[in-house]
């Protein structure tokens, strides 16, 4: 297959990319070269920033077998690739996210559930408001212009090797330097989580079959606990965790999901987040690793990287600060 990437040297488009190179595809990366941009010699790259209308005007007078957009997070935006290549892919692949659910109180939602909705639609701005109802605008955007060539895919929480956002890495890494380690007690939580190669793999599966629609991808397929997917980060280290009352932690200023990875929140208010239906992705072939491969793998990439490295939004941002740490284990 001949595949147009906007995007494809970060993380799910990276790993697209390899996933697709095995396979013998022929690919062309549309980006701004701003990240790794000497990743991929061998394919054609074509530097371009998908805000201009004269920069998409350099995918004019070609074609190509389907469209990989891994980067559309605003309708406006995505609305003018999709129109630009109307005419030029025979699929368009969007990655949507969960996140467009209104309501995560309940459990079990499938694809047919009512999305989130937003009273500006011309807001250009990401937060927890506004992220999930813009990301189903763009959705309805792919969907106007492609209609039953329209592939939209919503994975849950993306983790795994190249993952900047380091919500999952905090835990392997954070695990693997032993000693008391803060976790809150909330065993029973369901988390759901997909490894960025399952679900690489998978999207290309689709492509490769040309299969069309709406899909939640997050997993596994058996429900997985916040106790047994870190019990599985520990699993082999020196860790000793200390489930901590979710009170204890809001006195503390400690929030969930951002300061506490996997935690969507202290109350299970939230839970249906990590409770997904995905059975339609497991008709159509999603499959998953082993958690204990995801960990080893996402523990080896992080420990790779440069003694330097700045955790994403700052020192453990996306993971809980080592001096709050001490104290909350001081009591």
């Amino acid at each position: 297959m001949k595949i147009l990437i906007l995007g494809g040297t970060a993380f799910l488009g990276r790993t697209f990319v390899e996933i697709a190179r095995a396979r013998g595809h022929e690919l062309t990366l549309f980006n701004r070269g701003q990240r790794n941009p000497n990743l991929f010699p061998e394919f054609e790259q074509i530097l371009g920033d998908r805000t201009h209308a004269e920069d998409l005007a350099l995918l004019a007078n070609r074609s190509w077998d389907a469209v990989l957009d891994t980067c559309g997070y605003f309708p406006r935006v995505v609305g003018m690739s999709a129109d630009a290549l109307r005419d030029h892919v025979g699929r368009y692949l969007f990655i949507s996210s969960i996140s467009v659910y209104a309501d995560f109180s309940t459990a079990n939602q499938d694809e047919t559930a009512p999305v989130a909705t937003i009273a500006d639609p011309t807001v250009e701005e990401i937060t927890g408001e506004t992220y999930g109802a813009l990301k189903a605008l763009c959705e309805q955007r792919v969907q106007e212009v492609y209609g039953d060539r329209a592939l939209i895919v919503r994975p849950g929480l993306i983790v795994g090797p190249y993952d900047q956002s380091d919500r999952f890495t905090y835990w392997p890494v954070r695990m693997s330097r032993g000693g008391d380690v803060v976790v809150p007690d909330r065993k029973d939580q369901p988390v759901q989580i997909i490894d960025v190669r399952d679900l690489a793999a998978w999207c290309l599966d689709l492509l490769e079959r040309g299969i069309a629609g709406v899909f939640n991808a997050t997993g596994p397929t058996q429900p997985v606990r916040l106790q047994n997917a870190l019990e599985a980060c520990a699993e082999g280290t020196e860790a000793n965790l200390i489930w901590t009352d979710p009170a204890v932690l809001k006195e503390a200023g400690v929030q969930p999901w951002m300061d506490l990875p996997l935690a969507v929140d202290f109350d299970g208010s939230a839970d249906g987040l990590c409770e997904i239906n995905i059975d339609r992705a497991l008709a159509a072939g999603l499959t998953f690793r082993p958690l204990a491969e995801t960990v080893r793998d996402t523990l080896d990439w992080a420990l790779a990287r440069p003694a330097d490295h700045k955790w994403r939004a700052g020192l453990w941002r996306d993971g809980l600060d080592p001096d709050l740490e001490t104290k909350l284990l001081a009591g």
